[in-house]
């Protein structure tokens, strides 16, 4: 597809600036969301051109096109835009960090608040499992279970008659 080298440099301007370019699979919407000027069909076809030449990765979910840009294609648009090595995408770039470390969570070590001793001791009884009433709860000793057929798959086949 023809793309008007304005459009095609605005793509790759804002693929290399955020390292992502997310498109609708919708190839009458007039401009792309991200980018005013330029329709989305334009921005399918140059990121599927470069998807070809191995430049980014694609994802497909959910009717979105996700394209995330690999080593090679951050050296193919440094070229192609005439960039310094200095300026990289901004998923490469690290998190500017803070003058103050931020308090940490309270850990496993240490009481948490709200809870007893009692409350793990009355939910399990020391002498043993209990139903109502201290008597024993579940099948008793005498309990035998048999299958005895009849219903279901496990039906005996009828005589044919």
């Amino acid at each position: 597809m023809l793309i008007p080298k304005k459009n095609r440099v605005a793509i790759y301007e804002h693929l290399f600036r955020e390292g992502v370019m997310v498109a609708a699979k919708d190839f009458n919407l007039p401009k792309h969301p991200e980018l005013e000027s330029v329709p989305n069909l334009q921005v399918i076809k140059a990121m599927q051109s470069l998807k070809s030449r191995g430049f980014v990765n694609e994802t497909y979910n959910w009717r979105h096109y996700y394209y995330y840009l690999n080593n090679e294609g951050i050296n193919y648009l440094r070229d192609y835009l005439h960039l310094p090595v200095e300026i990289v995408p901004s998923t490469l770039r690290r998190a500017a960090r803070q003058e103050g470390q931020r308090p940490r969570p309270k850990g496993f070590g240490g009481e948490r608040p709200g809870r007893g001793e009692d409350d793990r001791s009355t939910y399990r009884r020391t002498e043993g499992f209990g139903g109502a009433e201290g008597k024993p709860a579940g099948a008793g000793a005498d309990f035998k279970p048999e299958f005895r057929g009849g219903f279901g798959r496990g039906a005996p086949r009828a005589a044919a008659q």
